[in-house]
C-alpha cells in the first residue's frame, strides 16, 4: 500500500500532510479515550507491540510491487480486534515511521499519504465493528462472515486511498488506470487470506485467555460492550 516515490510530487504532497494531520489527530482523540478507560500503561504497551508487529508486516513478511504500489499483509482488522482502535492506529503509524526511518528513507516524503491510507480505513472499520457486532458478543466469538466484512472494509479502504493518491498524482491516463486496476486485483488475495488469519488469532486468544487478566489485549476482545 506504499505510495511509491514520484507518484505524487511537488505541492501536491501538501494534501498528504494535511490528511495525515487529521488522521493522527483522530488517533490522539481515541488515545485520550483509551487512557481514560484503561490507563496510560495499557495503551503504551499495546501501541509498542502493535508497532513492532506492523514493522514486521511491512519489512519481514512477504510483499511485492504491483501496479502503483506494493501488496502487503497489513492485518489492520487483526490489530483492531486485538488492541482496539487507538493502539492499532498508533501502532500502524509507528511501525510505518520506523520502517521509513531505518530501512526505506525514500518513503518518508510519502509518509503523510501512507499513514492516511492506513488510518482512515481503520477508523471506518472500527465504526463498522460497532454496527455489525452485537454488544453482548466478545470479539473472540466472531464468525467468518463478520471478520470477512471487517477485512473487506479495511482492505477496500486501503485500495481506495491508494487509487485516489495515484489518480491525484498521475491523472487519468490509460497506463495509470491500468496500474491502479492491477493493484486492486492483486489485493483480492489479501482479502481472502486475512479473515482466516483473524479467526486463527481470535481462537488462539480465546484458548489462551481462560479467565486470565491481561493489559496487553483490549477487554472488548473477551467481553461484551458496556
Amino acid at each position: 500500500m506504499h505510495i511509491e516515490p514520484g507518484v505524487v510530487t511537488g505541492a501536491k504532497l501538501l494534501l498528504g500532510h494535511a490528511t495525515a494531520a487529521a488522521s493522527l489527530g483522530a488517533a490522539l482523540l481515541l488515545s485520550a479515550k483509551a487512557v481514560k478507560k484503561d490507563g496510560v500503561a495499557a495503551l503504551a504497551l499495546r501501541t509498542l507491540v502493535a508497532s513492532f508487529l506492523v514493522f514486521c508486516f511491512f519489512e519481514v513478511f512477504p510483499h511485492r510491487p504491483v501496479g502503483v504500489s506494493e501488496v502487503h499483509l497489513i492485518l489492520g482488522s487483526t490489530l483492531l480486534l486485538l488492541f482496539g482502535p487507538a493502539a492499532a492506529a498508533l501502532g500502524l503509524a509507528g511501525g510505518l515511521l520506523a520502517q521509513g526511518m531505518f530501512f526505506a528513507p525514500a518513503d518518508l516524503p510519502q509518509f503523510g499519504m501512507n499513514v492516511t491510507t492506513l488510518l482512515v480505513p481503520l477508523f471506518a472499520t472500527a465504526l463498522l465493528a460497532r454496527r455489525i457486532v452485537a454488544p453482548h458478543t466478545p470479539y473472540v466469538d466472531l464468525r467468518y462472515r463478520d471478520v470477512l466484512r471487517l477485512s473487506l472494509a479495511y482492505q477496500g479502504g486501503v485500495v481506495s486511498w491508494v487509487a485516489f493518491w495515484a489518480l491525484y498524482g498521475q491523472g487519468l491516463g490509460t497506463d495509470n488506470l491500468t496500474q491502479v486496476a492491477s493493484f486492486g486485483v492483486a489485493y483480492l488475495s489479501v482479502v481472502l487470506v486475512e479473515p482466516l488469519i483473524d479467526l486463527a488469532v481470535l481462537a488462539a486468544a480465546k484458548a489462551w485467555h481462560r479467565g486470565r487478566e491481561t493489559v496487553l489485549l483490549q477487554r472488548r476482545l473477551f467481553m461484551g460492550r458496556a
